[in-house]
């Protein structure tokens, strides 16, 4: 596994942010589970949620990664800006901050 991390802003919960490609959501949301697990199995950090969060700009879309069970989760949700970014922001202020 290899690439490159376009954004990684590291706290408490290791939140990875990356850009998809061609405004292609999936196939982001492909490139940030696999660059979750790659990550998993190089950090010493041993909390054991991942998160991760992909964007194409105006839409961003979370996933999970439980470190234990290697279980990557994909939020439903998508995030519109400017439509949702009080609520986006409030998910990246959490993650931010542990709660």
């Amino acid at each position: 596994m290899k690439g490159v991390v376009d954004y990684y802003i590291k706290a408490d919960n290791q939140l990875l942010v990356i850009e998809a490609k061609n405004a292609d959501l999936e196939r982001g949301i492909v490139q940030l589970a696999v660059e979750l697990i790659a990550f998993d199995n190089w950090s010493i950090i041993d909390h054991p949620i991942l998160y991760g969060a992909v964007s194409i700009g105006n839409i961003w879309q979370f996933v999970i990664l439980h470190r234990e069970s290697k279980q990557i989760t994909q939020d439903l949700n998508l995030y519109r800006v400017p439509n949702d970014l009080e609520t986006l922001m409030k998910i990246l202020v959490a993650l931010m901050k542990n709660l």
